[in-house]
């Protein structure tokens, strides 16, 4: 018997060891590795053959999508199971244009993801892409903002990624500080992280540099429905945070009117 090879990519050590002590105990697996980030799994991966790859999209250095990017370059990938908190539909869509076999939603039962590795490593033949477990759950804000940094390509690691957030975060609540960013948003942001005004702006302009920098422009266009930046048209700090949390206004305003709508079918 053929006995597979494993690389569980995720950034949370529980989860990660939860897999692996799972796994290595099926008769049909014969080893399963871990990586703690986007970069390592890449390094690890160019090192040695793996047959099924369980890749979480958050991940620190490198997020999921730009491993599935790098993949679908290579000759020899392995087959990928994505495993993410992130439930948007246009998440899915993304990661399985990029090569995903299937889609998982965590929380995820190792038993269950034992199953998805089997269909894959059983198979002789290329199993269309699939999704598991995506629920129809509100996400949160902070769900929210997490999708669009990665979609554009905004790495959690760098600390414009959680000033940006905050921002976001600030401006949706109370769209009026978004006239004050100087004097009443940076200096909030500045005090819950105990840094100065001046840091956050830079951090929050180096973040949205990252994104321009990685390329993904048409992933930005795509979100928010039209060509608005090309790559040498880069928004400044507060017209991205205005967009965004714009967005998610709107967003909650057609999800409401939608649900009277529903009540006054009923």
């Amino acid at each position: 018997m053929t006995k597979s090879k494993i690389l569980v990519a995720d950034g949370n050590v529980q989860f990660r060891s939860a897999v692996r002590d799972y796994l290595i105990t099926r008769e049909n697996v014969g080893k399963v590795d871990v990586a703690t980030d986007g970069m390592e799994a890449l390094a690890m991966l160019r090192r040695d053959r793996y047959d099924v790859l369980i890749l979480d999209l958050i991940l620190p250095k490198a997020d999921g999508l730009y491993v599935l990017e790098q993949l679908a370059t290579s000759e020899a990938s392995p087959s990928v199971i994505v495993v993410s908190a992130m439930r948007h539909e246009d998440m899915v869509r993304q990661a399985c244009s990029f090569g995903a076999k299937y889609y998982m939603v965590k929380p995820v039962d190792p038993e269950a993801l034992y199953r998805r590795i089997c269909d894959i490593t059983d198979s002789n033949v290329i199993i269309a892409s699939q999704t598991v477990g995506i629920s129809n759950t509100p996400r949160t804000l902070d769900e929210k903002i997490a999708s669009v940094f990665l979609t554009i390509g905004i790495p959690a690691h760098i600390k414009g990624y959680h000033y940006l957030r905050d921002a976001i975060r600030m401006v949706y609540n109370r769209p009026d500080t978004i006239n004050r960013i100087t004097k009443e948003l940076y200096p909030t942001i500045a005090t819950h992280f105990q840094t100065s005004p001046s840091k956050v702006e830079r951090a929050i302009r180096h973040a949205i540099e990252v994104a321009w920098t990685r390329g993904r422009i048409e992933n930005i266009n795509q979100l928010f429905g039209y060509n608005i930046y090309s790559k040498n048209d880069k928004p400044t700090n507060g017209e991205f945070i205005a967009l965004v949390a714009d967005k998610f206004v709107m967003e909650d305003a057609r999800e409401r009117g939608r649900s009277i709508d529903m009540k006054a079918a009923q």
